[in-house]
């Protein structure tokens, strides 16, 4: 029989879960319909509503991992079973980290204000890098489920003569501190150049406040809130995955996995990062905002 704190975390979880489905489908919804009424669609509402598609493809696949992690499931001590749902897992954590990451790039090139020619040559022509970003990924996410099958089938093999329930649960434990360990390393590729894009849009912030300054302008001007709006979009990307990444980090100790409620408690902090992000980028965009304030009221 399970706990009270196992019971209330996984209300908690089921909760995060429903929103996080409700936030990324209402971006899809909305840019989608848009989209059909204008025949157009502009490079941010693309990005928008794709990342949104993959989130919500990520929110399942995790929420079936951690029930299968939870509750000893079958699924995960299957061969195809399990090849299945860390191939899943993969494909969607990669394209929702990475477009998080493009969009980060796109707020760089579009609000950022350097007068290097490299930066202005990339900057006329951001469609082309981002789909060259796009398909330069793609290696990432072929070496990842390489690399990821290996494991699996590496456990798999000295698992063949372990008949027992018990003896494949311990041996699943193994598997998943390397698979957790392999896909933070993945992660932290997209994270340290969506930290380093941070970077430059607070650099270009503050090379834009000290040319106000000199010409004694009013700081809230549009470019001042254009920097303000995507600085605050990608600072809660970087801390939300920040905090997902940590929590892969611990969950992969052998003793953190084993431990139910341990678990649990890191599920419920990693759903926040996918629940959480895609409500912000909500706030943070006029359109989706507008929208939001429209259903609420009527």
């Amino acid at each position: 029989m399970e706990s009270a704190p196992q019971n209330i975390l996984t209300l908690i979880i089921v909760i995060q879960f429903i929103f996080g489905n409700l936030s990324n489908g209402f971006m899809v919804l909305v840019n989608c319909v848009d989209w059909i009424k204008t025949r157009k669609a502009s490079s941010i509402d693309k990005i928008l509503t794709i990342l949104a598609t993959f989130r919500i493809g990520l929110i399942w696949v995790t929420l079936v991992y951690w029930f299968g992690a939870q509750y000893h499931s079958p699924l995960l001590i299957t061969e195809t079973p399990l090849r299945i749902i860390v191939s899943a897992w993969i494909f969607t954590n990669h394209f929702s980290l990475w477009f998080a990451t493009i969009l980060s790039i796109f707020y760089l090139f579009k609000i950022g204000n350097f007068s290097s020619p490299s930066f202005l040559y990339l900057k006329w022509r951001i469609k082309k890098v981002i789909l060259m970003i796009q398909l330069a990924t793609l290696i990432f996410l072929f070496l990842n489920l390489i690399q990821m099958n290996i494991h699996i089938t590496d456990w798999i093999h000295q698992d063949e003569g372990n008949a027992t329930l018990d003896s494949r649960i311990s041996g699943f434990s193994k598997f998943s501190y390397l698979a957790l360990f392999t896909l933070t390393m993945y992660s932290l590729i997209p994270f340290t150049v969506a930290l380093i894009s941070f970077c430059f849009l607070l650099f270009s912030q503050w090379k834009h406040l000290q040319k106000m300054k000199s010409n004694s302008k009013e700081h809230r001007d549009p470019r001042t809130k254009a920097h303000i709006s995507a600085i605050k979009s990608v600072l809660s990307f970087l801390l939300l995955y920040a905090s997902f990444l940590l929590c892969l980090i611990i969950a992969s100790i052998p003793s953190i996995y084993q431990n139910h409620l341990a678990y649990s408690v890191l599920q419920s902090i990693k759903m926040i990062y996918l629940s959480s992000h895609s409500f912000i980028l909500i706030l943070g965009n006029p359109k989706l905002r507008q929208a939001c304030a429209w259903k609420v009221w009527i």
